[in-house]
This record gives C-alpha cells, structure tokens and sequence, in this order.
C-alpha cells in the first residue's frame, strides 16, 4: 500500500525525494501517513481537499484486508 501512495503522489510534487509514508497498525485500522516538502502540501490537498480526496479513495478501494480499515492522514 505504501508503494500505491508513492506512485500516486510522485507525479504530482515537485520534490519527490522528500515523499514519506509510515505505516501504523493498531487492532482495527491500519493508518498512513503520508508528508511530503512544505511547498508540495498544497499540490497533495488540492482545491477543496478534491485531490486529497482521490487519493482516499483510490487507496480505500485497493485495501486487500476486509478486516482493517484504512486511513491516510496527509501532512
């Protein structure tokens, strides 16, 4: 999953080598987060969150465990 929210973000920054996604398992959800340059935060967000958003969803569809659910926090 983290190699999906890599891929998905890279075109959109324009610092890619500061993309950085953690990974944290708790009893019922598996949260990521994600923290990208200052300067790219806003590319991630987009207008309204809409990008941010897409990103969500795309990364809730892939999940491959029924069990756990997904969060992505960005930063």
């Amino acid at each position: 999953m983290k190699a999906l929210i890599e891929t998905i973000v890279r075109p959109l920054v324009d610092h890619p080598q500061d993309i950085a996604v953690s990974e944290r398992e708790e009893d019922t959800r598996v949260v990521y987060h994600l923290q990208v340059h200052p300067e790219d935060a806003g590319k991630v967000i987009g207008k309204n969150g809409r990008v941010a958003k897409a990103i969500r969803t795309v990364v809730y569809a892939a999940k491959a465990n029924g069990n756990k659910r997904i969060y992505l926090d960005i930063m």
